[in-house]
């Protein structure tokens, strides 16, 4: 049930926020397996994240959109952008620091 609604619910093309940023892959290879291993899951938890944002956004009437579902949405889409700044935390510090800029 779970991957059929990660297929069904993607990203709008319109809202490429929303989509999991890739780690570039030069980057990828200089980090340790433990970091791998948490990157992995947390881009899991995003893309699950992106799929219920997108399942909500499309289940709710923008013409008539109340406080609660913009409350809702702006948690969820904060949520996001919190969990990809602690991926860049976590990142930055197994990198050459004259690189660490990058993140």
């Amino acid at each position: 049930v779970v991957n059929e609604a990660l297929e069904l619910y993607t990203a709008p093309v319109n809202c490429t926020s929303l989509n999991v940023p890739a780690v570039n892959s030069q980057i990828w290879g200089h980090l340790g397996q433990n970091i791998r291993n948490l990157e992995l899951k947390l881009q899991k938890i995003l893309k699950l994240l992106t799929a219920g944002i997108t399942s909500y956004a499309r289940s709710i009437d923008g013409a008539d959109i109340s406080t609660n579902q913009q409350d809702t949405l702006a948690l969820l889409c904060t949520t996001q952008f919190e969990i990809n700044n602690l991926r860049k935390e976590i990142i930055k510090p197994a990198l050459n620091p004259k690189f660490a800029g990058l993140c």
